[in-house]
This record gives C-alpha cells, sequence and structure tokens, in this order.
C-alpha cells in the first residue's frame, strides 16, 4: 500500500534536471511520488510539472501542517511548519504532490499563482489557518476567518475547543469595528470606482440571498446589468471542521464528514473511511464495498435532484422544483429505511458499515429504481427541452477544459466542458470495476450541459444501484479486524482478549501507526479527498479535507467578467455547490 510510482519517469527526469532542489522522497500509503524539495526550486518544479508533454496540469490541493509536535518524522527534512502541494495529470491519470520545510522563525513561500491562477485561494486559507506568507500574492487576505480574527486556527499551539478561550463578548465599539471591516473597498482589489467619467454600482449579492444558495457573498462591479469584475467572499459557514479532526477519535469523527456537502450523507463517509482503511490495512469483504457502493449512488441522486430543481428555479421556473423534491423524499425513503436515517446517517464504519441491508432492503430499492427513470424523461421534456430554458442556458458562462483545469474544476462541471475524467473509471475505488456504466459528457461548458448532464449522471447511478440489487454479494458487513468496529457481544463475553478489544474500541478507539494516506472519490459535486496523517495515537496528527465547491466559487470572476446578472444567477444555479462544502 505504499507508494509504488517511484519508477515514473518524469519522477526520475525532476530529480535528474533539479538535483540537490529535490530533498527526500517521502513513502506514505497516499499512492502517488510524495517529494520534498527547496523553497527556492518550488516555483521552478511546478512549472517544470506544468509544462510536460503531458502536464500536470491542474493544482488539486494546497495546504499546510504545523509539525512541531509530530513524533514519529524519521527519515523527514527538518521542518516546523509543511506546505504542500498536490498536482494533478488528467492525461496521465497521475498525481504528484511536492513539499516544502519551513522554520517557525521563517515562514515564508514565493506565490504559486503565476503558475497556477488556483493557488490564490488556496495560500490565502494556509496564511490564515497558519500564519505562512506567500510573496508576490495579488492580496494575501483571510478567506474563511472574519478580518478582525486573531491568531491562525490549525496551529497546534491554537486552542481546540470553546471552553479554552475567554467568555465572548461584543461592546458598542467592538461591533462598529467589525461592520467597518465587512465593507467592501474597491481599490483593495484592483478595482476603480469609475470609467470614462461615469461611476461603477458595486452591489452586494448575499450573504443571505437566495440565489446565492447559502452564507455566500459576491461583491458585483456593475456597468448597468454587465458585470465587469466581482469578488467572491466565503467563510460565513467556517466551522473549523479540520481543527475538530484533531480532537477526535478516528471512529467519533465519521459523524463531522456527513455536514462537509450535507447534501452529499455518506459519500462524505466514504473517502473519509477508505483513507482510514489505508494507514489500518484493512481491506473490507465485497459485500462491505457494494453497499457501500449502493448508498453512495443514492445519494448522489437525491443531491443531483436537489441540484435540478434549485438550478430551474434561479432560472425562474417554480414547478420544477416540487417535483424534484417530491422524487427527492422517495430517495430518502429508501435511505432511511436502510439505515434508519435521511440526510447525515454517518453510516459508513471503518471496516464496513453500521449494519446489515435489513430484511426487505431489495423491495425498497427497485421501487425506486422503477419509478425514477420515467421521472428523468418528464424532467428533460418539460424543462430542458423548454425553449426558455434553453435561451437563458445555452452558450452561458462557458469555459472549457483548459480553463477549468487551470481553476482547479473537477466533477460534473470539468465533464461538461468534453473531459472524460470520472474517478470511478479512472481510479476505481470500493469495487466501482465491477460495474457496467457509463460517463456523461457536455461538449460546451455552458449552463446547458452542466445541468443535463447530472440528469445523464442519475441515470447512470440507477444503472449502478440496479446491479448491486441484482448482484449483492453474500457474507459479511464488516470486516474481522482488530481495528475496525468492536466485536460481536456474544465473543466478548466468551474470550478475555475480545472483551478488552471491545472495550479499548469503545473507549478509545484504534491506534493506527504513524503514516500518511489519502482518498479521492468522485463526490456529487467534484472530487473529494480525506489526506490523513496518524502519530501512532488514536486521533488524527492532520485532517486535509479537499472538497470541490471550494475551487469552483473561485472561478466565478474568470467566467463571468463581461457577462450579465441573469447570466451570473444562471452559472450560479450550475455549478451545484454548498456552502459546507466550501468552507468547512
Amino acid at each position: 500500500m505504499t507508494t509504488d510510482n517511484t519508477g515514473d519517469e518524469w519522477v526520475e527526469a525532476l530529480q535528474r534536471d533539479f538535483g540537490a532542489s529535490v530533498l527526500h522522497e517521502q513513502h506514505t500509503h497516499t499512492g502517488m511520488p510524495v517529494l520534498w524539495v527547496t523553497r527556492e526550486a518550488l516555483t521552478d518544479v511546478l512549472a517544470y510539472l506544468k509544462n510536460l508533454n503531458a502536464p500536470f496540469d491542474l493544482l488539486y490541493d494546497l495546504s499546510a501542517m504545523d509539525e512541531r509536535l509530530r513524533g514519529h518524522r524519521q527519515g523527514l527534512p527538518p521542518s516546523d511548519f509543511t506546505v504542500f502541494y498536490q498536482l494533478m495529470s488528467v492525461s496521465r491519470n497521475r498525481d504528484i504532490m511536492l513539499k516544502v520545510a519551513l522554520a517557525e522563525d521563517d515562514l515564508n513561500l514565493p506565490t504559486a499563482t503565476g503558475v497556477f491562477p488556483a493557488a490564490n485561494w488556496y495560500e490565502r486559507e494556509v496564511w490564515d489557518m497558519f500564519g505562512i506568507a506567500f510573496s508576490g500574492h495579488p492580496h494575501l487576505a483571510r478567506i474563511l476567518m472574519p478580518p478582525t480574527w486573531s491568531g491562525h486556527p490549525l496551529r497546534k499551539d491554537y486552542p481546540a475547543r470553546a471552553t479554552e478561550f475567554d467568555p465572548y463578548t461584543l461592546t458598542v465599539a467592538g461591533e462598529e469595528k467589525e461592520q467597518e471591516a465587512l465593507q467592501f473597498v474597491p481599490e483593495d482589489w484592483g478595482m476603480a470606482r469609475e470609467r470614462d467619467g461615469a461611476e461603477f454600482m458595486f452591489l452586494n449579492l448575499g450573504p443571505n440571498h437566495p440565489s446565492a444558495h447559502g452564507a455566500f457573498r459576491i461583491v458585483l462591479q456593475l456597468d448597468g446589468e454587465e458585470v465587469v469584475d466581482c469578488v467572491p467572499d466565503i467563510g460565513y459557514h467556517h466551522r473549523g471542521a479540520e481543527k475538530m479532526a484533531e480532537r477526535q477519535s478516528w471512529h467519533s469523527f465519521i459523524p463531522y464528514t456527513d455536514r462537509i456537502d450535507y447534501t452529499g450523507g455518506v459519500m462524505n463517509n466514504l473517502p473519509y473511511v477508505l483513507a482510514v482503511e489505508k494507514l489500518a490495512g484493512i481491506e473490507v469483504p465485497d459485500r462491505v464495498k457494494t453497499i457501500r457502493v449502493m448508498m453512495a449512488e443514492m445519494f448522489r441522486i437525491t443531491s443531483h435532484l436537489l441540484f435540478l430543481g434549485t438550478y430551474l428555479q434561479d432560472l425562474g421556473a417554480m414547478t420544477p422544483v416540487f417535483f424534484t423534491f417530491s422524487d427527492r423524499q422517495r430517495g430518502y425513503k429508501v435511505i432511511e429505511g436502510i439505515t434508519g436515517f435521511r440526510m447525515h446517517p454517518a453510516w459508513y464504519r471503518i471496516g464496513g458499515v453500521m449494519q446489515d441491508l435489513p430484511q426487505g432492503w431489495e423491495k425498497l430499492v427497485q421501487e425506486f429504481l422503477d419509478w425514477m427513470p420515467p421521472r428523468l424523461r418528464e424532467y428533460e421534456r418539460a424543462m430542458m427541452e423548454n425553449a426558455l430554458v434553453r435561451e437563458r442556458t445555452r452558450n452561458v458562462a462557458a469555459f472549457d477544459t483548459a480553463e477549468a483545469l487551470a481553476w482547479g474544476v473537477t466533477g460534473p462541471n470539468l465533464r461538461a466542458t468534453g473531459c472524460n475524467f470520472d474517478l470511478r473509471k479512472q481510479r476505481p475505488y470500493s469495487g466501482y470495476d465491477n460495474f457496467e456504466f457509463d460517463v456523461p459528457l457536455g461538449d460546451r461548458g455552458d449552463v446547458f450541459d452542466r445541468g443535463q448532464l447530472r440528469i445523464e449522471e442519475m441515470r447512470q447511478s440507477l444503472r449502478i444501484i440496479q446491479q448491486c440489487v441484482d448482484h449483492m454479494p453474500a457474507g459479511d458487513f464488516k470486516a474481522d479486524h482488530p481495528l475496525t468496529t468492536p466485536p460481536p457481544r456474544e465473543r466478548m463475553l466468551e474470550h478475555i482478549e475480545t472483551l478488552i478489544t471491545h472495550f479499548l474500541q469503545v473507549s478509545w478507539g484504534p491506534v493506527l501507526k504513524p503514516q500518511e494516506s489519502m482518498q479521492m472519490v468522485e463526490a456529487t459535486k467534484g472530487i473529494n479527498s480525506y489526506y490523513l496523517t496518524s502519530d501512532g495515537n488514536t486521533m488524527s496528527y492532520r485532517t486535509r479535507i479537499r472538497t470541490p465547491s471550494f475551487p469552483h466559487l473561485q472561478q466565478i470572476p474568470s467566467v463571468m467578467r463581461g457577462g450579465f446578472v441573469p447570466d451570473l444567477i444562471a452559472h450560479l444555479g450550475s455549478i451545484d455547490f454548498v456552502m459546507a462544502d466550501v468552507d468547512r
């Protein structure tokens, strides 16, 4: 389960061409080469990888880790703080991770925005959470925390519990300071207040406007109805999920994952438990894999139904949302019948699922499978083939594959540009290689394609679920492994060793060996992943949650400059984002 990519010619070429600038190759359970490079060579190495014949042209993730309390760092370069860059090559279907070591008294790196424009928000997040500066960044400001915030929350010396803070108070003067900090200053973002003697209008959309889909604010620079420029403002929904992961056992963090993309349910559990299973060396039974796939695809459908209704509502159609929400309730009936819960089952477990499928589950699922296909066709006839919908969506907010990759776009929004990249096909996990299904593609990358493609994806999800019903493997619903869910009660009462294991699993949770692992999945809104670092404890030393919605919102200005306000509303509806997925 350690990385097996060390023989790739581009890794050898990188080590040859940069020599001493490549300090160390780290062996992990991430499934990709992990190279430590010097700060001085960082941007050159990034540019080198981006300009290969089959380039690493997508900056998948950029974040950091406070290493100061990490006990197991044998063989790694000295580092107080480490910044890591994960690059993806769609054409190679490979990833590479670069790491840079920093001393506590010299937390500065050159910006990567000149190589990857998507680095902008990621670098702001690293500055916000860790206090690491990026010289040359166009606007290095807080992004998730309020502009008046003091301290950097993901540092190890920053408190993790509310009880470790003084009681919160807000004076009148303090309130005025907070309100002043929220005022938008165009000059801070390189915007002019007027052109040719005519003043621009600056309009706040959100943070509570229904078209903003949650606690999201976007400030528009307008010339009439033309969007000259805009600045997305996020962080209103930030709850510190990555910080909370440092204080939860490997098991007890599972319910927190449900709340990342809160429309994705168990889809959020999947990358987390798979990453933990890599750390623990657990191989789950085929029945577990199939159950996980079935329930994940159920949530893909319920999430896409929510998208479809609100997408058309943003275009001015009221009726569709009632239809899609009614069908979504049918999906939740199945989910509730199997898991006992609806939106947030937290049903997956390390090594398995919470319980086996209940009696009669096949009939429950089959009723849904029989109901949905004609409904999807009805949606197409009544909605997507509607002349008004086509007028409002065709060639609106369109972008091509190159632009999508430059901004870190994944999932349906990438495939709408015609890029055939779906992790379920390219990097099958949890047994997806055993299923027959197609990958729907668009050809224009516009608002229409992003809507139509998700209807096609629901059809393919129904195909996958039907195969689960027809070919559900026999066997246990969890792995027989000491680091997974507690052993059966009857065995616990017979053997003292099993009783001890049960007690430790319930009270502490498993202790995982020091190592790093990472798992990506094709989630409802794009690629979602968990990058876990274990320091040989009952909880994670560092949990990095990479969500698809974060880069998707960062791309908005590049798509909308020169467009119009109604087109912006249509584009926001077509992205399919939720703010918990952005802010974590």
